[in-house]
């Protein structure tokens, strides 16, 4: 996960996270009309994204991925066992990142095409 004092610009005052400036490790941050809570600790780095009154498109959060993480980061959405599914906000998705570890991907021809750059 990036250093989130570099997204200070972002970064805003959460009823109960309090005022958050210079805090590397966590924040709240409102950017692209999403509200983001971040946070880095116990092992894992995470992003909450919500709106009011709708779920994140992707496209939503392939930026906020982009501005929360580094480029050769993994990152996932999780869908836990039904048994331990908690839904606290019901337009509100999740970005994670186990920090240490090299996260597993299948084989690229079964995620879809490469994004080939024209030259």
């Amino acid at each position: 996960m990036r250093d989130l004092c570099l997204l200070e610009i972002y970064r805003r005052v959460h009823r109960s996270l309090g005022d958050s400036r210079g805090q590397s490790t966590y924040g709240y941050f409102e950017v692209y009309g999403l509200h983001i809570i971040a946070s880095t600790g116990g092992g894992w780095d995470h992003v909450s994204v919500s709106l009011p009154d709708k779920i994140p498109s992707w496209n939503m959060m392939k930026a906020v991925r982009e501005l929360f993480f580094k480029p050769e980061e993994t990152v996932v959405q999780i869908h836990p066992p039904k048994d331990r599914e908690v839904n606290c906000h019901p337009y509100c998705l999740h970005l994670w990142r186990k920090q240490g570890f090299e996260m597993p991907l299948p084989p690229t021809e079964m995620i879809g095409r490469l994004n080939k750059t024209k030259k």
